[in-house]
């Protein structure tokens, strides 16, 4: 037979399976409820919890917030703990006291989900963190992309520690979408910074969370910056690849595939396939199957891709495929679209591609009068919000006007002039921001 139990501390401990280790880890856990000193609290090590197991110990040597910690943790006086355990007063009845067997259990339980409390995330933050997503992607067409940039930063370690703190699969899930949709918008702000490397970095990161939370409308954004960052950096054969790929992605909705057929679309306008082109332009104007997904139409903003954000990308199309008057009508769409709007609802990245687009239209038509007049809206973009698709269309007009034909005019050498400090303004403005991105690229 076995010997029995040196003291009544470690037969509760066995009957609990509380071994050394789990012992000191429940004695801290209870000390910081029960004391609250911080790090004055008493602790125990390995040694001293053998000695407590063995009885060798003088209970009155133990301080007073010792004792209590330990009658809290096992629900008897130090005297009774350190003592050997009673036994039955008849041989056939049961080696222990029901009711204290239940009040272990009890605490025992007590103890269990205090734990798993500790290893979560209260829901109050998460629907704060979620709403601090969601503000900053439909606040993103009314502010800089650098602050845009450095709202998302703030998200993005808010979010690291918060998954950090919690081991309830569900709200992981819940963070590592969230943390995916705010790497998205830093990757969108990237972008619109002109720093390409840190751009595609951050796309990257984003569809990684999107893979690992098994939400493919995530990775299919991703998928268009890395597309859309090809199409800039001149390489359309891989913007076509990263759009097609993305349009593969279960449940997406209509938002998305217009979005992504209209990358497509210009891609291929710029690799010279005007039939390829034309077509992929009608397709992404037609969808209307009514489908939806949870990032472009539920969170919407900058994941959402508005009528006017699809005609001024329509007109960039048709001027790669050198279709002047369709150019013109889809910017005059887009205008006509975001003007219905209040102003601080306008998109200046809209607002400024559509009005560049149709003041090109206009100059393939050698209409330079009505072209400087297309350009009107474009002078009150604050330098912050001259975003790249923006200032890559002005260049593009200042290129056009610096043709021998428009050298001796006054009115081309004086828009030449004006879009020169538009632009210049914009990077004088942006230099000092762009420096943590760069950071990126490393």
């Amino acid at each position: 037979m076995s010997a029995p139990p040196e003291t009544l501390l470690k037969q509760l401990c066995d009957k609990r399976g509380l071994g050394v280790p789990e012992f000191i880890k429940l004695f801290d856990h209870i000390a910081d409820e029960v004391v609250q000193k911080g790090p004055d609290n008493p602790t125990c090590s390995e040694r001293t919890v053998r000695r407590w197991r063995a009885g060798d110990v003088n209970p009155d040597s133990l301080s007073p917030d010792t004792r209590r910690v330990l009658k809290a943790m096992l629900g008897r006086s130090v005297a009774d703990l350190f003592a050997p355990p009673p036994q039955p007063a008849d041989p056939k009845a049961p080696a222990f006291n029901l009711e204290q067997e239940i009040n272990m259990t009890a605490r025992d339980a007590q103890d269990e989900a205090s734990a798993a409390a500790a290893a979560s995330v209260s829901d109050t933050t998460l629907d704060q963190l979620t709403d601090d997503v969601m503000e900053l992607a439909r606040d993103y067409d009314s502010i800089a992309p650098y602050e845009a940039f450095r709202r998302g930063q703030k998200l993005r370690g808010e979010l690291a520690l918060r998954r950090d703190q919690t081991e309830v699969p569900v709200q992981k899930q819940r963070l590592l979408v969230l943390s995916g949709q705010t790497m998205a918008l830093l990757a969108a702000s990237a972008f619109d910074l002109g720093v390409f490397p840190a751009a595609t970095r951050l796309a990257r990161a984003a569809d990684l969370y999107g893979e690992t939370a098994r939400f493919e409308p995530l990775r299919a954004y991703a998928d268009g910056i890395l597309a859309y960052v090809a199409y800039f950096t001149g390489e359309p054969g891989e913007a076509v690849s990263k759009a097609r790929r993305a349009q593969t992605y279960g449940g997406l909705g209509d938002v998305a595939r217009r979005r992504l057929l209209a990358i497509e679309a210009r891609a291929h306008g710029y690799l010279g396939d005007y039939e390829t082109a034309l077509r992929t332009v009608r397709l992404s104007e037609e969808i209307e199957s009514g489908a939806r997904d949870d990032l472009h139409d539920g969170v919407g903003g900058e994941f959402g891709f508005t009528p006017e954000r699809l005609a001024m990308s329509s007109s960039s199309t048709a001027l790669l495929i050198e279709q002047a008057d369709h150019a013109e009508q889809a910017a005059r769409r887009a205008l006509h679209l975001i003007q219905q709007k209040p102003a601080e609802a306008r998109s200046a990245h809209v607002l400024g591609g559509a009005a560049a687009d149709l003041a090109m239209a206009r100059l393939l038509a050698d209409d330079v009068e009505s072209a400087a007049e297309a350009l009107t809206p474009l002078w009150n973009i604050p330098a912050d919000q001259r975003v790249t698709g923006v200032l890559v269309r002005t260049r593009q007009i200042q290129h056009f006007l610096a043709r021998p034909a428009f050298r001796a005019a006054v009115l081309p050498r004086e828009l030449r002039d004006r879009l020169e400090d538009f632009t210049s303004a914009a990077n004088r403005r942006q230099l000092g921001d762009r420096s943590v991105l760069l950071q990126l690229e490393a």
